[in-house]
């Protein structure tokens, strides 16, 4: 980190004076326009005709006509956040499950449990995947640190592999940026504070947080634009719980040391307009480097510093028309903080992917009444992993079709499909979509909607070979043995015969708006996940393992005896598993709107009924103890004022208690509390809102938040945010 923030000041200070030098010209480069006013500081109306979404199809349309249920987080909600932290930004979002488990590791799952390793939610930027498809889940590390570049998020509540593949099966959230033309001119962000890391009795230091980050866009001229940003992001690590798991048993938390994280990042894009005013070209890069605590199945591993992630870009669009192409490449190295191989070794964790993917889609105009959408993409991985050397390649590709058939100026059906073929599944996967969109008023729908989405198993999922060794005093059986450690051996292989797992979705929906000023949203559905995956136990040492040691006259199998009569059970075999079916439903209510000009508002309820899973050879009770159940109730609530002068905003997020099962046994399973957060942001702004300094606070009540029975201990945090906008007037 000291060598990261020099190099990182002075690429910023760089772009502040480089864009200072040029605000002071009076007379722009020939043939370049002007470029557009600062966006207005009031706050925006709430109305749906300027809501234009593009996740639901993949094409322009209104929000109020999307085939499919969704939530956008506008620039209002972003310029107020009281955290840069995407879990706090994503928690307010009706139906979306949030864990924060370390400083780093953040997981999102809608309509459902989330895990250590959330596997269901697509994240996207800009149509460039995040999704790392060896262990099959999200690094949101590499999400935009900047707030001020996001144009919008759109977050699909529910199925979406018609149009978007595999790996949609929950649902998708899409960062859209801003253009380099739509926010020209310099920003510079500073901001630092400290968190409190006291759990129960015990006493500790607070935690810091800083952060530094600018971007820098230039209007070249009316054909081209550029977009340069860089910074970094760094925390201590946060508190860890003390004593026992909450499982009624006698398991402590490991005593592992916990990490922070240190995040710098750079980006680059160019905006080529060609002359005809359809077509554009854009090229973008970047690179990103974390570190820190990921949580997986096999316990916590330490990502070492210097693992990043760089990637490139190129899109071209003509209209509707567009052809994306992408590359990411992750490089990096980890250690398992609990679990060791029966040797005493450490288990390490070298990963090296390469993500190749190639995408096509247009949209077009039918006999007036027909809106035909059409596209696909073929994707090439390579693989290099140290825990699952079986597989060093695999290859994707789909294709989809939707048909949005306006039948009458009150009611059109969408009806779609994808159809995906993977190397490591036998048979290609097929993805319908069909809903009916009921409108009484222009400004209101009804849906009525069935989607059906997959997930195919991850390179880890198939091919993990790793032998772990769980620590066993046998001080605890007798102090002759002193303090003497068994390594008790566990294998936890892949299964190369796993196949998709889906899900079959009903829903029944409303969107509409009051006056204009609030929208209201309500929707039921129901779901039934088949062939889920689960990282589970398939065998137990009934016998001692190899080499456990007899205690003078005893034999080994006595001993072992005595451990299983006290229901000390060590399980020998781990797999990844099909397991049958887990039926759920739901309820989520929310209204968001303006009150005044300046005021706004949301509240949002969502219900989450208890799973009802069915796996062969297993009791209901048997299947619960092999899924994590999510919270019953979730409730987020706020409101917001942004004034010339001044911006505020406070939240509350309340969550019910919630099961976890995913890491590694028994032992380790169990409930979270219920909690409460309260968030809050206030700020003043300078010179007509180009400068602005802001206090954030997150967690105002220092509660002691566990949002997974694994992970670490939320407090209160306090940050102190400084922002300066440089603008060519």
């Amino acid at each position: 980190m000291p060598a990261i923030r020099p190099m990182t000041i002075g690429l910023l200070v760089a772009l502040t004076g480089a864009t200072g030098a040029y605000a002071q010209g009076t007379t722009p480069p020939a043939g370049q326009a002007p470029p557009p006013p600062p966006p207005a500081q009031a706050a925006q109306g709430v109305t749906y005709k300027e809501t234009v979404v593009v996740s639901a199809s993949k094409t322009e349309q209104q929000l109020v006509d999307a085939p499919a249920t969704m939530t956008v987080i506008g620039p209002r909600a972003l310029s107020v956040a009281p955290s840069n932290n995407y879990a706090d930004l994503l928690r307010n979002v009706p139906g979306l499950n949030i864990t924060q488990i370390s400083a780093r590791d953040v997981n999102v799952t809608s309509r459902g449990a989330t895990s250590s390793l959330a596997t269901s939610q697509l994240a996207v930027v800009d149509g460039r995947s995040l999704y790392q498809d060896f262990f099959g889940f999200t690094m949101w590390d590499f999400m935009p640190a900047n707030l001020d570049e996001i144009k919008r998020i759109e977050v699909i509540r529910g199925p979406a592999s018609a149009v978007w593949g595999a790996n949609a099966l929950n649902g998708v959230i899409n960062v859209i940026t801003k253009s380099p033309r739509e926010n020209p001119g310099t920003t510079v962000t500073l901001g630092g504070g400290l968190f409190n890391r006291d759990v129960g009795d015990v006493q500790a230091d607070s935690g810091s947080v800083f952060y530094l980050r600018g971007t820098h866009n230039q209007i070249v001229n009316d054909r081209l634009a550029y977009k340069l940003s860089a910074g970094t992001y760094s925390s201590d690590a946060l508190a860890r719980p003390v004593g026992f798991i909450p499982n009624g048993g006698t398991t402590p938390y490991p005593p592992y040391t916990n990490q922070g994280t240190q995040q710098p990042k750079f980006d680059a894009r160019f905006d080529y307009d060609f002359p005809d005013g359809e077509r554009k070209l854009q090229f973008s890069g970047g690179y990103a480097a974390t570190d820190g605590i990921m949580h997986t199945g096999i316990g916590p591993f330490d990502v070492k510093s210097g693992s990043a992630m760089s990637y490139w870009k190129v899109n071209f669009t003509r209209k509707a028309f567009k052809f994306q192409a992408f590359m990411n490449m992750l490089d990096g190295e980890a250690a398992n903080l609990v679990s060791i191989s029966p040797t005493n070794v450490p288990i390490d964790l070298d990963f090296n992917t390469k993500t190749f993917d190639f995408e096509v889609g247009d949209t077009h105009l039918v006999a007036a009444r027909h809106a035909l959408t059409y596209g696909g993409n073929l994707r090439f991985n390579r693989f290099d992993l140290t825990i699952a050397p079986g597989e060093d390649s695999r290859t994707e590709g789909g294709a989809y079709v939707q048909d949005e058939i306006l039948l009458h100026e009150r009611f059109r059906l969408v009806a779609g499909a994808r159809v995906d073929k993977f190397s490591s599944i036998e048979s290609a996967v097929f993805s319908p979509r069909i809903a009916a969109v009921i409108k009484p008023k222009p400004d209101q729908s009804v849906r009525v909607t069935y989607n059906r989405a997959f997930r195919a198993p991850s390179m880890v999922n198939n091919n993990l070979d790793v032998t772990l060794g769980n620590p066993l005093p046998l001080g605890l059986i007798s102090p002759l043995f002193v303090s003497q450690v068994f390594l008790v051996p566990t294998h936890a292989v892949g299964n190369p015969d796993l196949v998709e797992e889906s899900i079959d979705a009903f829903e029944v929906s409303y969107t509409g708006n009051i006056r204009n000023r609030a929208s209201v949203s309500a929707a039921w559905y129901y779901t039934k996940f088949s062939d889920q995956i689960f990282f589970t136990t398939t065998g137990t040492w009934q016998t001692p393992p190899p080499g456990f040691p007899g205690l003078g006259p005893a034999p080994p199998s006595v001993i072992w005896g005595l451990l299983l009569q006290r229901g000390i059970v060590f399980p020998s075999d781990f797999t990844y598993l099909n397991l049958g079916e887990v039926r759920s439903k739901g309820l989520e209510l929310g209204i968001d709107g303006t009150l005044t000009d300046s005021v706004s508002a949301f509240v949002n309820y969502s219900f989450q009924a208890d799973p009802h899973p069915n796996f062969p050879g297993l009791t209901e009770a048997e299947a619960l103890r092999e899924i994590n159940i999510p919270a019953k109730h979730l409730f987020n609530a706020g409101v917001s004022c942004i004034t010339p002068r001044t911006f505020a905003t406070v939240s509350v997020s309340h969550s019910s208690e919630a099961f976890w099962q995913d890491v590694l046994d028994s032992r380790f399973h169990g409930p979270t509390k219920p909690y409460t957060m309260v968030n809050l942001t206030a700020g003043v702004k300078f010179s007509g809102g180009r400068y602005s300094a802001a206090l954030k606070i997150v967690n105002l009540g220092n509660e002691e938040v566990q949002q997974h029975v694994f992970g670490d201990v939320l407090k209160r945090q306090i940050m102190v945010e400084v922002k300066m906008g440089l603008k060519k007037m």
